[in-house]
């Protein structure tokens, strides 16, 4: 099977806090597949965030019958995006801080790979990580 693009739905309480936060770690927005129910933040060419208020987010999951996660309290995923250094790991875990983010893990060094975490303002995880693939091994 192959696919092209992914797109992960995350529910969120405030749409316009969630958007400026992410505009000042510096993500931007698709602005034909952004409303005031939605908005698509564009993570790179075929990865995207579809960022959904909680009452829209609800509509997708409806017939599932499932209650919406309280993030802040259970962790029901971790999106991990790579970067490409490990300045640049420092760089935008630093921003996310900066803009209203917790901290959820210390960095942690394996040697051939850095990583560091934190919480989005509806306590959603989110791991940035670097790994220089010439000391993995094949």
């Amino acid at each position: 099977m192959a696919t092209n693009n992914i797109f992960v739905n995350l529910p969120v309480k405030d749409l316009e806090k969630t958007k400026e936060f992410f505009s000042k770690i510096g993500f931007e927005f698709n602005p034909q597949f952004t409303n005031e129910q939605a908005a698509c933040m564009v993570i790179s060419e075929n990865i995207y965030a579809m960022l959904l208020v909680e009452e829209f987010f609800h509509s997708f999951i409806q017939s599932t019958k499932k209650e919406i996660v309280d993030a802040t309290r259970h962790a029901e995923v971790i999106v991990a995006l790579s970067a490409d250094s490990r300045d640049e790991v420092n760089e935008l875990v630093n921003r996310a801080l900066e803009a209203g983010a917790t901290p959820y893990n210390e960095p942690v060094d394996h040697g051939f790979m850095y990583a560091w975490s934190f919480q989005d303002l509806d306590g959603h995880l989110w791991e940035i990580l670097y790994m220089d693939r010439a000391t993995v091994q094949q």
